[in-house]
């Protein structure tokens, strides 16, 4: 797979991602579900802890491609859902280290969202991964 990032502008790649990428040759591709922090039996945990929902989301999205036999080098687009985008911006760097030390800078948008689909989730992500 071959990844071309694709910036008119350059603001974007200080905030950790790219305006758009081109992706060539990929073989797979593999659309995550929204990941948040939620125990391996299904139970919602870290309650109104924003950097804890953020970390255990993050890892649920790389158990989900690690299943899939990629990791967060894989990830093209990503998109961040949250009950609170000031409260998140507070946090963001957890995420934005993990795609930091994966060398990735997919394509991303965030949105503010009244609330997610399990009472208490403060963070959602959602990734498309190509390998």
């Amino acid at each position: 797979m071959e990844r071309t990032a694709v910036n008119p502008v350059t603001w974007s790649v200080d905030l950790g991602f790219n305006q758009g990428e081109v992706v060539s040759g990929q073989t797979r591709t593999l659309y995550v579900s929204g990941q948040t922090a939620m125990s391996d039996d299904g139970k919602p945990l870290h309650d109104g802890d924003m950097a804890a929902q953020l970390a255990l989301s993050i890892d649920n999205l790389e158990a989900v491609l690690g299943e899939a036999g990629m990791s967060l080098a894989n990830l093209v687009r990503l998109n961040v859902y949250t009950t609170d985008v000031d409260v998140l911006f507070q946090h963001y760097g957890v995420l934005a280290g993990r795609l930091g030390a994966a060398g990735v800078a997919p394509a991303s948008t965030l949105l503010g969202v009244t609330r997610l689909a399990v009472p208490g989730q403060l963070v959602e992500l959602e990734g498309t991964a190509v390998a």
